[in-house]
């Protein structure tokens, strides 16, 4: 079962709600599936109370279908969406057989992998997502899969935090970027959340 092995990822966030609202749109979701793990990132559509209850039901829809492929998971929320202000987001699942991670993204969730190299090169590689509401105009959707590696880190963040977030170095703990992250590019005008996970498992060690 997915619940008796340890995590592959360490996960930290950093979030704070427009100045004046109650609570944020943005939300986010990590959980254990069946081959590994998932994260996810939503924004729900403004912000306020709306928007965090359009996020709420992603993230129900994202731990009850965890195990599904990206894009059956992705119409999966689009389908539960439907009514609601509707969201953005984006998704990428890890894989511990296989050491890869796949990922998918509707909106402007923005997504930058690091990569080790056998070297010790970092190379990066961002998500490719098309534009599109979840909920209301669900777009053709691309699903990546890259491969993973320990002491790889996913940054993925919403849109109140400015983009400039993809060229700061992974060189500290999760929770230590993904703070510096929000206090240096978010941008107060919006909700804001910046989620980042490193990749933990050993090398040839499968739960």
């Amino acid at each position: 079962m997915a619940g008796d092995r340890a995590p592959l990822l360490r996960v930290s966030v950093a979030s704070r709600a427009l100045q004046g609202e109650a609570e944020s749109g943005d939300f986010y979701v990590a959980v254990k599936t069946d081959t590994g793990m998932v994260v996810a990132v939503i924004d729900g559509l403004g912000h306020g109370v709306e928007a965090a209850a359009a996020a709420r039901v992603a993230v129900r829809k994202v731990e009850t279908s965890r195990d599904e492929p990206l894009p059956t998971l992705m119409r999966h929320c689009h389908e539960a969406l439907v009514g609601t202000r509707g969201a953005v987001m984006s998704i990428a699942s890890f894989d511990a057989a296989s050491r890869n991670m796949t990922w998918v993204g509707v909106g402007n969730v923005a997504g930058v992998l690091f990569h080790v190299e056998d070297d010790g090169r970092i190379t990066r590689s961002a998500l490719i997502a098309p534009g599109g509401i979840v909920g209301r105009e669900l777009p053709a959707l691309r699903a990546q899969t890259l491969p993973v590696g320990p002491g790889d880190t996913i940054i993925l963040a919403t849109d109140g935090i400015s983009t400039g977030f993809v060229d700061q170095p992974p060189d500290a703990g999760p929770q230590q970027m993904a703070d510096r992250i929000l206090t240096a590019f978010g941008k107060g005008t919006d909700d804001a959340l910046v989620l980042v996970a490193r990749y933990e498992q050993a090398a040839g060690a499968v739960a």
